[in-house]
């Protein structure tokens, strides 16, 4: 087995509570001791290339019915708790964002951001009523940067709403779909997203399996 790299405070919640995990595939893996996340070494993250290869693979079309149905895993719960006309951005939303679309058509008005296909950052100069990150969290190569980011984004009493592939299973990992995916580099469990939320002081709920809902609060500035 190669020796690990990359052994520093963890790029979710910044704690030094690293260790190494797993070794696969060449690439080296660490757990954080106190968030649960697990992550891909720094030193081994792809490329901006590599990722733009990768995603113009993937066959998301917004007309597909399948992939509408993959995504109103999200959109129908956040549906359900959104007032009536809100603005919201669709935060890497990718080659075709069909979210953005679904969400119109329940009456929202959406702005997309995608750092690749849709990387106007002059979109982000604005606040939100919410913010949809689906299929996305797991590529954050500065998790605790993005989160920040995305917190700032929201208005009082905004939401995050983030749809990803909870790490349940240990003894799994190695072959593990999910982790298959040379650009997926950080994955999350249930207990991650609670340190988030109690980190940037925001209500968490997982309404359903592998979606979090973070609330920020109406006090918030």
């Amino acid at each position: 087995m190669q020796p690990f790299i990359g052994t520093s405070a963890c790029r979710v919640c910044l704690h030094n509570s690293l260790a190494p995990f797993l070794h696969k595939d060449g690439l080296d893996y660490l757990r954080c001791g106190y968030c649960q996340a697990t992550l891909m070494s720094l030193a081994q993250l792809p490329s901006h290339e590599a990722q733009r290869r990768k995603f113009e693979q993937h066959e998301n079309d917004p007309l597909d019915a399948r992939y509408r149905a993959f995504l109103n895993r999200l959109a129908a719960p956040l549906i359900a708790v959104l007032a009536p006309k809100q603005v919201g951005l669709d935060f890497g939303c990718g080659p075709g964002p069909a979210l953005a679309d679904m969400l119109v058509g329940a009456g929202h008005t959406m702005h997309v951001f995608d750092p690749i296909f849709f990387p106007d950052a002059t979109v982000l100069d604005q606040h939100f009523d919410f913010i949809t990150c689906t299929e996305v969290a797991e590529h954050f190569h500065q998790p605790h940067a993005e989160f920040t980011r995305l917190v700032g984004l929201l208005k009082p009493n905004g939401l995050l709403a983030l749809m990803t592939t909870f790490q349940t299973d240990d003894h799994r990992f190695a072959d593990w779909h999910y982790r298959r995916d040379p650009t997926h580099v950080v994955f999350y469990r249930q207990e991650t997203f609670h340190v988030i939320a109690a980190k940037f002081g925001l209500a968490c709920e997982i309404p359903c399996q592998n979606v979090v809902f973070l609330r920020k609060s109406r006090a918030a500035l």
